[in-house]
């Protein structure tokens, strides 16, 4: 397997942890905040929560990236547990820019003008363009 058929599998392989995270992450912030709008957050609660156990799918491509069992176990956890936390700040930034924008100009995107329909789809894809980079980054580091 080449290193771009590897990359992609590590970029999966990050995604994986990001969602095992994300799930304890909703379960935690919907009890905290059940029944009570004091001290609510952007949707995420208060801090990334990071789970490095592997979902099913994780564990194929674990064993796909690495048949022969990873050589630095601790160091490929480390990049997992980077990642996430990343990925949630990350995601705190795009929650961030949705809500001032939404804000200042409306919640209806069919009210905004070209201009400011193009000025809030630049904001996301500068976003969305740092996060893309920063994952390929994160899978990079788990195949080198």
């Amino acid at each position: 397997m080449d290193r771009a058929d590897r990359a992609c599998l590590a970029d999966a392989f990050l995604a994986e942890a990001v969602f095992a995270s994300r799930a304890k992450q909703a379960v935690g912030t919907f009890i905290a905040q059940s029944g009570s709008s004091v001290g609510r957050q952007c949707g995420l609660g208060a801090n990334a929560e990071v789970v490095l156990d592997l979902t099913p799918r994780a564990k194929e491509l674990f064993d796909q990236l690495w048949p022969g069992g990873v050589a630095d176990l601790e160091r490929t956890r480390d990049v997992m547990r980077a990642w996430v936390e990343d990925q949630d700040a990350f995601d705190r930034r795009r929650n961030h820019f949705l809500k001032a924008f939404r804000q200042e100009h409306g919640v209806d995107r069919k009210a905004y003008s070209p201009e400011l329909r193009a000025e809030f789809e630049r904001g996301l894809a500068q976003i969305n363009a740092e996060v893309e980079a920063a994952r390929r980054a994160a899978a990079s580091r788990l195949v080198d």
